[in-house]
């Protein structure tokens, strides 16, 4: 088995490192590298690493270039590939607790109250609005059961806080009022969409759609994220003392990744997902005086293991389901047009849902919110793992997550050049000026 796991291992790691030099260098996410490796060597490529369950055959060549290797049968090596993957998945599950930690590291809630009113009626909007147009749409126009229907619409609710920062962060905007605003309610969209995720997935495991299950659901979720910020008010100084005094090697990560698990173990103890937990570890921890340090160890880990996470994510999509020349999969294609048309209008519509007596670029903050990112292929791959999704809802939220991190970047690069340039907007705010530093 070593073998098969080695190869598998060296296959992800080198056709995503490939897939991601190549979208650095257009400037792209390399999270969008790591999805098209997998799917180049997955069911819809080269059949190279494959879900047992997908019930597609690995390549005859890779069978027996690892059974000639390993002097065992082509059979055994068929074998041995099934038995491993559910290892792979072990490991990526690491990458994606990992990442939702970062994430939760990296959210700075004291910015987030700095422009509270605003980023907070952003971010509602920003869950809402996707959300209900999504989950209602799918239901009434295409008759998607509810569950698959509401945890699609949950997977639009996100917002990529690092595409959106890098974006910012290259032209000048991060410090600017649409940066804070952007940034504050997409941290706080990321609580929600989370929340909203646990319930999702929890609700899917037990009897079906019960008002009381999922009223204490939510209130679970809602009082374990605002613990977890009282949390890092509160205990954080005992955890940078208790830093302080370790001594021997990889004292910071492991110290972190010892919260990552207490949070992990006591979300799952109330019945939410173990993502959620993850999240909320990061959350405790951001207000450390060592945050930094933390992110430094922990960054790595991510690279290392979320790459995997991505990887897999890939492998298991089928997109000839989205192939128009089949007339079966058109109406596939429809639904994954409407996912995408409500991801888009549904954030772009959020640069208007808030009150400002300052001059505010609000083209730019809607389109800030637009980019799903890794946040959205973490819901696709929590819904594929849980066995929510249909191949074509699959396929549609990830041309939805693709097409949304694709657009944001142009179109916020080519609303600024516009705005610089001082060319006519549909904005009439759109001014240079509104990108000037808040105080």
């Amino acid at each position: 088995m070593t073998l098969v796991v080695a190869g598998r291992f060296l296959l992800i790691f080198v056709a995503a490192r490939l897939l991601a030099e190549l979208l650095v260098r257009l400037q792209l996410p390399t999270i969008l590298g790591e999805l098209l490796a997998g799917v180049l060597i997955g069911v819809s490529g080269l059949h190279l690493v494959v879900p047992p369950e997908s019930g597609v055959a690995v390549a005859p060549w890779l069978v027996q270039l690892f059974s000639g290797l390993g002097a065992v049968s082509p059979e055994q090596v068929l074998q041995l590939s099934a038995e491993s993957y559910p290892f792979l998945q072990a490991v990526a599950s690491i990458g994606l607790y990992a990442l939702l930690f970062l994430t939760g590291l990296e959210s700075e809630l004291d910015e987030l109250i700095a422009v509270g009113v605003q980023a907070s009626s952003v971010a509602l909007a920003g869950v809402v609005l996707p959300f209900a147009l999504g989950s209602l749409g799918l239901i009434g126009f295409f008759h998607v059961e509810l569950i698959p229907a509401v945890f699609a619409g949950a997977s639009m609710t996100a917002t990529s806080i690092g595409i959106t920062a890098n974006v910012f962060g290259e032209l000048g905007m991060l410090r600017s009022r649409e940066g804070q605003i952007v940034l504050g309610a997409a941290v706080l969209d990321d609580i929600l969409g989370i929340v909203i995720l646990a319930v999702v997935v929890a609700l899917a495991s037990g009897d079906g759609l019960q008002w009381a299950p999922i009223l204490q659901l939510l209130l679970a979720a809602a009082a374990f994220v605002v613990a977890a910020i009282g949390l890092s008010r509160t205990v954080t100084p005992s955890f940078d003392a208790l830093v302080d005094q370790l001594r021997a090697p990889g004292e910071m990560v492991v110290a972190s990744f010892v919260v990552l698990c207490l949070c992990c173990f006591a979300a799952t103890a109330i019945g939410l997902e173990a993502a959620l937990g993850a999240f909320a570890a990061g959350l405790i921890l951001s207000n450390s005086r060592h945050t930094e340090a933390i992110q430094e160890t922990v960054k790595p880990l991510v690279s290392l293991f979320a790459t995997i996470f991505f990887v897999l994510i890939g492998t298991a999509m089928d997109l000839s389901v989205l192939n128009p020349v089949d007339p079966a999969n058109r109406s596939g294609l429809v639904v994954a047009a409407f996912l995408l048309v409500v991801a888009i209008a549904g954030k772009l519509v959020t640069g208007w849902s808030f009150l400002s007596d300052q001059p505010t670029n609000r083209l730019v903050v809607g389109l800030g919110m637009m980019p799903r990112g890794e946040v959205g292929l973490i819901f696709l791959g929590l819904g594929s793992a849980a066995g929510l999704l249909t191949p074509s809802l699959e396929a549609g939220i990830l041309l939805m997550v693709i097409g949304t991190t694709f657009l944001a970047p142009l179109l916020l690069r080519l609303s600024y050049s516009w705005a610089s340039a001082g060319l006519p907007s549909i904005d009439p705010a759109l001014q240079p000026a509104s990108t000037t530093d808040v105080d």
